[in-house]
């Protein structure tokens, strides 16, 4: 759990440069972020917030296992990296930002440092339910993002009434 105000912090910035470059977007200073990307990375973000939440009810399915060790998603640096501008590319001037580098998937690995229980169990009842409240959290705020996109289209759509 000593982690836990870094991944806050971490996911905290992630949603602030999402919130700006959708903001950027709306208001017509989209020089390197296009729609398309920025729905891109909303449905990651989506499909990520799932795959944690899928984890996290394993690991806590698995609580009194023997043996079992925890595991957890390793795809935060992929992220950062698939949200930095340095990353987008262009493979035709009009459609800026649409190549991804990202995998569908993030990787399951054990979880490193946990303590262990005599039977060899290191699943964190505590820790688990943290997981899924956070990427309930996650799910709830790209979804609130992707809500108010949809809004700035129907607006735009309507001629603004």
């Amino acid at each position: 759990m000593g982690g836990g105000g870094q991944r806050t912090t971490r996911f905290s910035e992630t949603l602030q440069r999402r919130a700006l470059l959708l903001h950027n977007a709306s208001t017509g200073m989209a020089d390197i972020v296009s729609d398309a990307s920025i729905m891109a990375a909303l449905g990651r973000e989506l499909t990520r917030a799932v795959q944690r939440q899928s984890v996290a009810a394993s690991n806590l399915a698995n609580l009194d296992t023997p043996g079992y060790r925890t595991k957890e998603l390793q795809f935060a640096d992929a992220l950062d990296e698939q949200l930095s501008p340095a990353t987008l590319t262009a493979h035709d001037p009009q459609h800026f930002g649409t190549a991804s580098t990202v995998r569908d998937r993030a990787e399951v690995a054990e979880a490193a440092n946990l303590p262990e229980r005599r039977d060899g169990n290191n699943v964190q009842l505590d820790r688990e339910l943290m997981g899924l409240s956070r990427a309930a959290a996650d799910f709830s705020a790209a979804e609130t993002i992707l809500a108010a996109k949809f809004r700035l289209v129907r607006y735009a759509i309507n001629e603004g009434r």
